[in-house]
């Protein structure tokens, strides 16, 4: 059986399941710089020795700006990454700031396990947001943290 990269319980839309169904035949991990071409158009924002970033194909509902900083070695848990490599990511999130003159938002980072994290892609990425506070129609926006099974 091939090693599962992505979780489709927590995918959001219904292209992005679709991409992720791909993934799963694939056996790919699609943050993985040998395979994130293959899934992903963007380009990259911001390139580090630790980390890239991009904008979210599917960003949350809501959001104004929603990137993401995307870990270069495969890796899943805290202990996976380089210590190092902490302050290029926050090098990154203040250019996030910077460039898109980001008032206020937050960032988060899920690890491990997806029925714990909630994450699509099991590999290490921080997402950077800022809500829409002036759309209609706004609502805040919420990270989901851990599954609920039935």
């Amino acid at each position: 059986m091939k090693k599962q990269f992505v979780d489709l319980d927590n995918a959001r839309e219904d292209e992005q399941k679709q991409v992720m169904e791909e993934i799963i035949k694939a056996g790919h991990c699609p943050f993985c710089q040998e395979n994130f071409k293959l899934y992903n158009s963007q380009t990259s924002l911001r390139d580090g020795k630790y980390w890239f970033m991009i904008k979210n194909r599917w960003p949350y509902k809501n959001t104004k700006v929603h990137l993401i900083a995307i870990y270069k070695q495969h890796a899943t848990n805290l202990d996976d990454i380089d210590s190092e490599s902490g302050k290029e990511l926050l090098d990154f999130l203040k250019w996030a700031e910077k460039e898109y003159d980001v008032p206020g938002g937050g960032w988060s980072m899920r690890f491990g396990d997806t029925d714990y994290s909630a994450g699509t892609v099991n590999h290490i990425h921080v997402q950077f947001i800022q809500p829409d506070i002036n759309a209609p129609e706004y609502k805040p926006v919420k990270i989901k943290i851990g599954k609920r099974f039935k």
